[in-house]
């Protein structure tokens, strides 16, 4: 019976989160691309290998504010608030020497309160933290437009060049901390979070481990199967748009199609076991397809605290 009970509340608690995508994206439905946008910018993007894709240019001009880190993007959408990346970095006693661990968030998260404690719990530690904002999120929504909506819709060309954006602005960072002594790295990534965080290992290898809590891994499913998505696929499907239909470009931002240069035996992955947004059988494959790494099950839905406490319990002894 508590199972039953357990289910019926992840499920409920996933449909109301999906739900209210969903309405988001109708509100806003006028962002969809053309099949004659998309087939262009893939011809673009053909022949590019994964280091061509995310190019990391050296930082211009960057600036430190207080808490936080700034500069312009590399990867400029159009979007004035977007293009200028900023990232709040936590110090801790030991210096900008001490391990660096970055906090990946989740898709239209609203709150940064439980990653700021979360960034407390790491400098205590002896680690420092740096909490980017990730594309059109938080600083870097524009006005007007729900946080991170623009993100993920139904303009599949934006989709792919904010997951590249994101990465390629990461890997920015990385070099920054690196130019002030910082040698170690980790991710602790979520959801969307965990998408990006999964394609920066198959670019920089110096990571202690990769904690990602239900990640993005099949980005095929994340359009045509997630209940989420119910309004892109409808818009998509309107403008002549054929089902899992990425065609190769899927293997520059899908993580089911690398492996972290740390090695897999670095990676816990969570997962939802009443999960439909990324299911369990899609990080079943992810762990699969990473020799080594560990994959959790936490009784819980795409939604819920419970996977973060798991993956903080099992990566305790390496923080």
């Amino acid at each position: 019976m508590r199972r039953v009970v357990e289910k019926t509340v992840a499920l409920a608690m996933d449909g109301a989160m999906c739900g209210m995508m969903n309405v988001l994206q109708w509100q806003r439905r006028d962002q969809v691309c053309s099949q004659e946008q998309f087939a262009s910018y893939l011809a673009e993007c053909a022949g590019l290998s994964r280091e061509e894709f995310y190019h990391r240019p050296p930082v211009a001009q960057a600036a430190q504010n207080g808490v936080w880190m700034e500069w312009d993007t590399p990867r400029p959408s159009g979007f004035a608030e977007n293009d200028r990346v900023r990232v709040r970095y936590h110090p801790c006693s030991k210096g900008p020497s001490a391990p660096t661990v970055l906090l990946l968030h989740a898709l239209m998260s609203s709150s940064d309160i439980g990653y700021i404690r979360l960034a407390r719990r790491f400098n205590a530690r002896g680690w420092n933290v740096a909490f980017p904002h990730l594309p059109f999120h938080y600083s870097r929504n524009p006005r007007g437009y729900f946080n991170g909506l623009l993100a993920i819709n139904a303009n599949l060309v934006r989709n792919v060049e904010t997951i590249r954006q994101g990465v390629v602005e990461l890997r920015q960072l990385m070099a920054q901390l690196r130019a002030q002594g910082c040698q170690e790295f980790a991710v602790m990534g979520t959801s969307y979070g965990g998408w990006n965080g999964a394609l920066l290992s198959f670019l920089e290898p110096d990571f202690r481990f990769l904690a990602l809590i239900q990640p993005i891994a099949n980005v095929e499913h994340a359009i045509w199967g997630n209940p989420g998505s119910a309004t892109m696929r409808r818009l998509l499907l309107a403008r002549g748009f054929q089902p899992w239909g990425l065609g190769e470009h899927v293997n520059l931002c899908s993580p089911l199609h690398g492996v972290p240069l740390c090695g897999g035996e670095r990676a816990v992955i969570t997962s939802g076991i009443y999960d439909r947004v990324s299911p369990a059988k899609e990080l079943l494959a992810l762990k699969h397809r990473w020799p080594g790494s560990k994959l959790l099950h936490v009784r819980q839905g795409h939604f819920g605290y419970i996977a973060l406490r798991k993956t903080l319990e099992e990566i305790d002894h390496l923080i």
